[in-house]
Order: C-alpha cells, then sequence, then structure tokens
C-alpha cells in the first residue's frame, strides 16, 4: 500500500505543479498545513476522501487525476 500512497503523491505534484500552485499556495486555498502537503506528495499519510476532494475542487482538476491507475 506505501507504494499507492507515494504514487498519489507524484500525482498530486505533478498537477498540482502543472496548475501553478505552490505548496504553500494549494495548503492556504485548501485551509490545511503546508506540511501536510509536504507529506503527502512524499506518500506518507493516508488522507480522507474529503480530503481528496476538497484538493481536486482547490487545484482544479477531477479527483480521478490524482489517484494512480493501479
Amino acid at each position: 500500500m506505501c507504494d499507492v500512497k507515494k504514487r498519489f503523491g507524484q500525482n498530486l505534484r505533478a498537477v498540482r505543479k502543472s496548475k501553478g500552485f505552490s505548496q504553500e499556495r494549494l495548503a492556504y486555498s485548501a485551509g490545511i498545513d503546508r506540511s501536510y502537503v509536504g507529506k503527502m506528495e512524499r506518500g506518507e499519510v493516508n488522507l480522507s476522501l474529503e480530503k481528496l476532494y476538497l484538493l481536486a475542487n482547490t487545484i482544479g482538476c477531477s479527483p480521478k487525476d490524482l489517484v494512480p491507475d493501479h
């Protein structure tokens, strides 16, 4: 399962950067701590569906864009 978290983090980082968001801007806009964004991108945390949808909405993408295929 750790691999899934890491792949999610890679997707989050790629989409965040493609949309022009820094970690700080994403964290501020989503109302979460910047260090938590970093932990998600490094695959260190299990996030809730609520956070997944919050991140996707904040960045302006579909939640499926953040979830790894396999």
